[in-house]
């Protein structure tokens, strides 16, 4: 699986972007799917995911209620909508497939075999 994260950019604190990942391979519809995100000088950090049929969906406490992770797996894409922007949101996004995805385990980098880039997420105050 190879993966593709878009959707980035420029924001004031408050407004809304919605990120892509875009998958190719035929297996992507099996995978669970999470988004990860690394601010500068800090770790990278589990902030949302979602599983293989899109039933189940998990986000960080800090994300909570204002991100939102959604997949179509009939257009291989996984979408990552973020509202209520705050500077603290600042960070390269990244997304992930696991294809062993649990709800024990899909918190955890090490689960993620497929990475993508990242895209860049930068929020003004």
């Amino acid at each position: 699986v190879q993966l593709q994260a878009s959707g980035g950019g420029l924001v004031q604190a408050g407004g809304s972007l919605r990120l892509s990942c875009a998958a190719s391979g035929r297996t992507f519809s099996s995978y669970g799917m999470g988004w990860f995100r690394q601010a500068p000088g800090k770790e990278r950090d589990f902030v949302a995911a979602i599983s293989w049929n899109g039933r189940s969906t998990y986000y960080a406490d800090s994300v909570k209620g204002r991100f939102t992770i959604s997949r179509d797996n009939a257009k291989n894409l996984v979408y990552l909508q973020m509202n209520s922007l705050k500077p603290e949101d600042t960070a390269v996004y990244y997304c992930a497939a696991d294809p062993t995805f649990t709800m024990a385990t899909m918190r955890r980098q090490s689960e993620y075999d497929y990475w993508g880039q990242g895209t860049q997420v930068t929020v003004s105050s």
